[in-house]
């Protein structure tokens, strides 16, 4: 059965409460311009931790994106974890795009590692290797390996991991999120080819971005 949902990511409520008791409190006190201010900063914060259910597409041999925003890097690099070269497709949310980051594909959580690093502009090279970041090595059900890396952006200070090594994930399901600003990475297995192309808009969980080459 499927859990309620708010549509509003966890991570968003003590920013929303905060800011909107404080508006309420500032109001009473007659301080007319901060409460307008806190006001402001709440219906922000709404905006910024919005998570819309999605409609996941079904078939084989596909993967959808792990991030909202647009594709900013189709490129051949070297993956995280070993080292090994593939083609990675890269996806830049900016301060409007949910941040909420979903599994491209069914699979098994094999590893996790995270990186403290810097926080250099997402959009640039070096952020994939020395910006704060944390990557998921996900199995399919073919056996094949894929990367998702979440990378801090300018003004991204956390990044929100909600699974663990061992989970077991369905194509589409929530995995955590980035606040404010930043990028995911998806690095894909041999036999698979992007399907979008540079500057495309995608949307997590629903955008097909990878298909079986």
């Amino acid at each position: 059965m499927r859990q309620p949902h708010s549509g509003i990511a966890p991570e968003g409520w003590p920013c929303i409460c905060l800011t909107a008791l404080a508006a309420v409190v500032f109001a009473f006190l007659g301080l007319g311009v901060a409460a307008l201010l806190l006001l402001a900063s709440c219906a922000f914060s709404v905006h910024f931790f919005r998570d819309p259910e999605r409609v996941v597409p079904q078939g084989a041999n596909i993967a959808v994106s792990p991030a909202d925003g647009r594709i900013l890097h189709i490129t051949e690099k070297p993956e995280p974890f070993s080292g090994q070269t593939r083609q990675c497709v890269s996806i830049f949310m900016n301060l409007f795009n949910v941040h909420v980051n979903r599994v491209p594909i069914d699979c098994t959580v094999e590893e996790i590692r995270y990186w403290p690093g810097k926080f250099f502009n997402a959009s640039l090279d070096k952020a994939s290797t020395d910006n704060e970041r944390c990557a998921l090595l996900l199995r399919d059900t073919d056996g094949l390996t894929w990367i998702m890396v979440q990378i801090a952006g300018l003004v991204a200070r956390r990044i929100v991991c909600r699974t663990e090594a061992g989970e077991a994930l369905m194509r589409g399901q929530r995995c955590g999120m980035i606040r404010f600003g930043s990028r995911v990475d998806l690095y894909l297995p041999r036999g698979y080819v992007s399907a979008v192309q540079l500057g495309e808009r995608v949307f997590a969980g629903q955008s097909i971005i990878v298909r079986r080459g």
